[in-house]
């Protein structure tokens, strides 16, 4: 099932926005460095998920959040989905 997903490093507390067919084998990767975009900025957590019918769908949700270019925003979509 495609998702698209967000990590959050807890060393910077920064974010990382991404999406694919298969989140547990991406966000393992990640973890293991295997990422370029989130290589020296972990360790990373996965903070939100959301799952589509079709990865176009969840790149076209990934791209619309990293559009918002806003960590207040991002940080809202997370708690918003906790409750």
């Amino acid at each position: 099932m495609p998702y698209t997903y967000i990590l959050q490093s807890e060393s910077s507390r920064r974010y990382y926005v991404g999406s694919t067919n298969d989140i547990e084998r991406r966000v393992s990767e990640h973890l293991r460095s295997h990422s370029l975009a989130t290589r020296k900025r972990g360790p990373w957590k996965l903070v939100y998920q959301e799952s589509f019918e079709t990865l176009l769908e969840a790149r076209r949700r990934e791209l619309e959040i990293k559009a918002w270019k806003s960590a207040k925003l991002i940080s809202a979509l997370i708690e918003a989905s906790k409750g």
